[in-house]
């Protein structure tokens, strides 16, 4: 981050310095971290005075409260919405501190609009953090990089009322609805007598379905006949009514972005299945941004797509044509280096979709750890192995510890490789919480303490890590334009 010459004695970071009503507001490094400098009136902010070279000047942390000053100030630093008619990008930063990477990338980028900050309430509860800090991370590292293109805040794969309630009092512009609690995915393997004895017949319902063919795009119809019908009423029936509830409750006529997301499954999601569950929606008047389906193959966390690239191409095109048809986009889930199938989400959907990355941020802290501290990331490595079957319980994962090397046997050159290995990669993928808040016997989070003097060492380290990871991930993306 360059930083500008002196101004009352402060080094500013060259970007973030902005003047208002006669105000000039910057960020600067002092022996204390980095710090809002405030030079003329004070704008709201709540800090120390210091008169400095004839001014008087306000010397601001980093604070909650400052962050909400700071989003009415210069609101280019509150999140907005921005999901619909382009490419759009959410890139979970569990850290805090992986924003200005992530920038580096959307500058280049500008046709992408950012979600910088991006959460579940799974991965708040592992890192003991808040949605208040989330946001105010992101703004402060919007600011400090004068980045005025618009970026979102997601409450992602948000199940329960009072998840939404907390993330849209917080000010997120973007709620993703994790209906898998509402979905009943045992009926997917009924056969029909079985369907039919659980099926509740709903004549109007088999009067706009039923038999008929449904013209999606050029080339593209569907026809449900009763099978495909029944299972496909008992799969989702009830989780449309928990999205209209939702909808109704909280998002209707706010400006925010919607996000229905029903891939939290483990059988895919049919175009027949999709068709039923947007056109449902539409017919009931819910507006809604994006719609993230269960593809075909697996998404694991942290590693490139497992499955038959064709079959994912074919099927993409069909839930792509069936969005357009209504005005929304396809998410992509789990979308952290999913190098295979980025080509093709980008070609077949025109460039107008939603992909959202997470873990992979923690992995190149991680990667950065193995290149300046072995001796540290050897500590890290254990843990994670200690730690796995625990961590188990909250991420699905393919991993076979086995096929990991011996850290004893690599050497200190050897082990950043770890990273492009996907077992390893899986390991301290699914372990950060765990990593995060292991407290010693004094009771201090030790390995936390030392990740982040790590990152703070080497930030621009970091974020040249990220800009080439996540850079990566939008050159296939849109490989084809």
């Amino acid at each position: 981050m360059a930083h500008h010459e002196q101004i009352c004695g402060f080094t500013p970071y060259t970007q973030s310095i902005h003047r208002v009503e006669g105000t000039t507001v910057f960020m600067a490094p002092t022996d204390q971290g980095d710090r809002l400098v405030v030079i003329g009136g004070a704008l709201g902010f709540v800090g120390e005075r210091e008169h400095r070279e004839d001014k008087e000047c306000l010397v601001a942390p980093l604070s909650h409260e400052n962050a909400q000053r700071l989003r009415q100030v210069f609101p280019f630093t509150a999140p907005r919405p921005g999901l619909p008619g382009g490419c759009s990008m959410g890139v979970g930063d569990r850290l805090g501190v992986a924003t200005a990477g992530h920038l580096r990338v959307f500058k280049r980028y500008p046709q992408v609009f950012p979600v910088l900050a991006q959460q579940s309430i799974r991965e708040l509860n592992l890192t003991q953090r808040s949605y208040e800090e989330v946001l105010d991370c992101a703004t402060f590292a919007v600011f400090k990089a004068g980045y005025q293109g618009g970026f979102g805040a997601d409450g992602d794969h948000l199940k329960k009322p009072e998840e939404i309630e907390y993330a849209l009092r917080c000010g997120y512009s973007m709620i993703t609805l994790d209906c898998s609690e509402h979905i009943r995915g045992d009926a997917a393997d009924l056969d029909h007598d079985a369907l039919a004895a659980r099926y509740q017949p709903d004549p109007e319902l088999e009067a706009i379905y039923l038999n008929r063919e449904i013209a999606i795009a050029p080339g593209i119809t569907l026809t449900f006949d009763r099978d495909s019908f029944m299972r496909t009423v008992l799969i989702y029936g009830e989780a449309i009514g928990f999205m209209r509830d939702i909808y109704a409750r909280y998002v209707e006529g706010k400006p925010v972005d919607f996000e229905i997301s029903i891939d939290e499954t483990m059988t895919p999601t049919t175009p027949l299945q999709h068709y039923f569950v947007a056109n449902e929606l539409v017919r009931h008047g819910v507006h809604f941004a994006s719609l993230a389906p269960r593809f075909c193959g697996e998404f694991q966390k942290g590693i490139d797509y497992i499955g038959d690239v064709e079959q994912f191409s074919r099927e993409l095109a069909v839930h792509d044509a069936i969005a357009k048809k209504f005005g929304y986009k396809v998410s992509v889930h789990s979308g952290s280096d999913k190098f295979k199938v980025f080509p093709a989400v980008g070609e077949l959907t025109d460039g107008v979709f939603h992909i959202k990355t997470a873990g992979t941020n923690w992995l190149e802290a991680v990667r950065l750890v193995a290149m300046k501290d072995p001796a540290f990331y050897r500590e890290l490595h254990a843990f994670a192995l200690n730690s796995f079957p625990e961590a188990t319980t909250y991420y699905h994962v393919t991993t076979d510890l086995g096929r990991i090397p011996e850290v004893h046997t690599l050497s200190d050159e050897q082990l950043p490789e770890l990273m492009n290995h996907n077992d390893a990669r899986q390991l301290l993928h699914i372990t950060y919480g765990l990593i995060l808040t292991a407290k010693d016997e004094h009771g201090n989070r030790a390995l936390r303490d030392r990740l982040y003097a790590l990152l703070d060492r080497y930030a621009d380290d970091y974020a040249a890590l990220l800009d080439k990871h996540i850079g990566h991930h939008l050159e296939l993306l849109f490989s084809s334009k």
